[in-house]
């Protein structure tokens, strides 16, 4: 997408930031490119220019409970994912008085906080060497829960939880198992336990990283 097909899908964007103005003129077309440089993405315009086929899905909507000097206030808080099946997988959460905002600031701050997984076939059983699953065994926390994710064969299919499968596939992994402990019935500390070991795939270093 062109620096001017840009302006013509966003023309009400202005962008804030000096990664947005980049972006919004074509200076960087890839979203690899923002990792590359660990730059930091503040905009959530800028993931659907770069991400343009990204999906979201709710996980999750509560009612939390605040006390305050003027009495007890109620909210809706929301947990949205967002994923293009392809490598790259956001979460994020929001509190509104109104269900509908609560799901659009959710699904803001997952766009803020999209990571790209690494991928693979780490399975025994396989050895296919494609991007079907992940390429080594890998844990996840939040709160009390902890979640590990394991390389499963082509075919399996994901062996989790509703929750899990759907943040799993729009991060573009087919098939795994899935160990989860704690309070695994607290589904927004369970989603954010998953995101979490998907995050870590991009961070551990392998020996092929090595490999110029």
């Amino acid at each position: 997408m062109r620096g001017r097909d840009r302006e013509d899908k966003f023309e009400t964007w202005v962008p804030r930031t000096k990664l947005g103005k980049m972006v919004l003129d074509g200076k960087i077309s890839s979203i690899e490119e923002l990792f590359m440089e660990g730059l930091k993405i503040r905009e959530s315009e800028i993931v659907n220019i770069l991400l343009p086929d990204l999906q979201e899905e709710v996980i999750n909507i509560g009612l939390v409970q605040k006390q305050t000097d003027a009495g007890e206030k109620s909210q809706f808080r929301a947990v949205v994912v967002v994923g293009n099946r392809d490598g790259y997988v956001g979460l994020g959460s929001g509190k509104a008085s109104q269900v509908r905002s609560a799901i659009e600031k959710a699904a803001v701050d997952a766009r803020l906080n999209i990571t790209p997984v690494r991928r693979g076939c780490g399975c025994w059983e396989c050895g296919c060497g494609k991007h079907h699953s992940l390429p080594f065994q890998i844990s996840g926390e939040c709160g009390g829960v902890e979640v590990v994710i394991i390389p499963g064969p082509r075919g399996l299919g994901i062996v989790a939880s509703e929750a899990a499968k759907v943040i799993l596939g729009l991060a573009g992994v087919k098939d795994c198992w899935t160990n989860s402990f704690g309070s695994t019935r607290t589904v927004p500390s369970f989603a954010y336990a998953v995101f979490d070991a998907l995050k870590k795939t991009y961070m551990l270093v392998t020996p092929e990283d090595w490999v110029s």
